[in-house]
């Protein structure tokens, strides 16, 4: 009897492991160049800032002057709260992710750069450390004051800053007294805004604006000793912000 024989399965064309090769290798560029891209614009994720570092690309922070610092917005403590007060939470969110990135990215894109001005009243300070956001400075924590006229003398607003000095001595914080008065101007202070908070004070929310003078060179307090702001080498931008604790 004759016996039924099964034919072998088709073969695959010789070309269809060049085409799945090929294809495959085309994925990995495409990814690899998508991921490439996603780190270098998002510095701000501490993940991405850790990777460039050990690539050693991360982006070195400019040393600008009063002279050459990028355009920006000005605000005064009356600004401030009505522009943050009421940002829902996911905007503001975002808002501090795009602030950070700027910083890193020396305002390559100065979308959002806004300087602070106003006088605020010194109620705190400390030395920075490594574990803050910069890693070596001093922060001074100030409330703002205002006048509510012309006639009155200025009170207590629900605005406060956290103002970062990035320096080599930040032995020099002790100088930053209790009850002293922080003038801040556009020039020639440049205190761009860092990080933008909503926090508790008893029954009262304030705005708070952590800030980073982005002008280097001599900074002096009154007739007292000064001493000089540095760009950092690095940041941390996994350290959260502000940098007091409530």
């Amino acid at each position: 009897m004759p016996r039924n024989v099964e034919e072998p399965a088709p073969r695959r064309p010789p070309y269809f492991w060049w085409l799945l090769a090929n294809g495959l290798a085309l994925c990995f560029a495409v990814l690899s160049w998508v991921g490439c891209l996603y780190v270098f614009r998002n510095p701000e994720i501490p993940r991405n800032y850790e990777f460039l570092g050990k690539l050693g690309r991360l982006p070195e922070l400019k040393r600008f002057s009063v002279l050459d610092v990028p355009n920006g917005n000005t605000i005064d403590p009356r600004q401030a709260y009505k522009q943050y007060i009421n940002l829902p939470a996911g905007d503001l969110t975002a808002l501090n992710s795009r602030l950070v990135r700027n910083y890193i990215t020396n305002f390559d894109q100065p979308l959002l750069l806004t300087y602070i001005e106003g006088d605020y009243e010194i109620v705190d300070s400390r030395p920075l450390d490594g574990s803050d956001f910069i890693p070596s400075g001093i922060a001074v924590r100030a409330r703002a004051m205002v006048k509510p006229d012309e006639f009155t003398a200025p009170a207590p607003y629900p605005v406060v800053v956290e103002y970062l000095f990035p320096t080599g001595d930040g032995s020099m914080a002790g100088k930053f007294r209790h009850g002293d008065l922080l003038s801040v101007r556009k020039s020639p202070n440049c205190a761009a805004i860092l990080h933008v908070a909503r926090i508790t004070d008893g029954d009262e929310t304030k705005v708070c604006l952590t800030v980073v003078p982005i002008a280097y060179g001599p900074y002096r307090m009154g007739e007292g000793p000064g001493f000089t702001i540095e760009p950092p080498g690095k940041v941390n931008p996994g350290v959260g912000l502000p940098v007091f604790s409530e």
